[in-house]
């Protein structure tokens, strides 16, 4: 049963996160021909405050 966490910043649509779901689950059948009914995708939303890259936040680059 395969489960895939996908961390990203807050700011995407429901049809975008939709999408997402599905283009993960079809990648993850796809590759490990997991049904895609044991297939979970877990979205994980973070604020751009909590969030840095090379040193800055990405709510400082706003």
């Amino acid at each position: 049963m395969p489960i895939v966490t996908v961390k990203m910043l807050e700011g995407r649509t429901d049809e975008q996160k939709r999408a997402l779901v599905e283009k993960v689950t079809e990648a993850v059948t796809e590759t490990t021909q997991a049904p895609k009914e044991r297939v979970s995708v877990v979205i994980e939303e973070m604020s751009a405050s909590n969030f840095g890259v090379a040193g800055t936040r990405a709510s400082d680059k706003i």
